[in-house]
């Protein structure tokens, strides 16, 4: 769904989310901006829907924006930096068909009355440090070394929502 409300959410009792929101493509100063914000409707759909379901939000932008007032309610986040027309290679890591390791590049501010910061000045105090992040394993390292179930459960979860989802006649945009 592009924007769903918390009533919808609420209504339908879903395990988890996963929503994605960011900036509006730009090139070269066409992406200028003074306060760095998720474009709307991004920070209602977060609210939406992470205040009432686990949730993974995936950011798509080419530098940080600001989260810091909903970083309390989102469970996971994933930026997702300028990945390009092909989303795949997100979506491969976020099923746990590739394992990936994810460091920022640079730090991440928690208000733009910060900027700029960088490391060692006085008033360095980011949301996320530079070169904050995570390793990961696929899903398949994972039951090699521990035990976990491999993708047949997880695609069976898939299916079984993707069928409920179709019966109801509900669709994920």
């Amino acid at each position: 769904m592009e924007n769903p409300n918390a009533e919808y959410i609420k209504s339908n009792n879903f395990s988890y989310a996963i929503v994605v929101v960011g900036e509006h493509p730009y090139t070269e100063m066409f992406g200028d901006s003074s306060n760095l914000t998720i474009a709307d409707p991004g920070p209602s759909i977060i609210t939406n829907v992470c205040e009432n379901v686990k949730c993974v939000v995936v950011i798509i932008s080419g530098r940080p924006v600001v989260i810091e007032p909903y970083i309390s309610v989102i469970d996971a986040l994933v930026a997702a930096w300028l990945p390009g027309t092909e989303g795949q290679g997100v979506s491969d890591v976020l099923f746990g068909d590739y394992g990936f390791t994810g460091k920022l590049s640079r730090t991440w501010f928690r208000t733009v009355d910060q900027l700029p910061m960088n490391i060692g000045d006085a008033h360095y105090d980011p949301l996320f440090p530079f070169g904050f992040g995570l390793t990961t394993k696929s899903m398949t390292e994972r039951s090699i070394s521990g035990g976990v179930a491999i993708r047949p459960f997880v695609l069976a979860i898939l299916v079984s929502v993707f069928i409920s989802l179709s019966l109801s006649r509900r669709y994920i945009a």
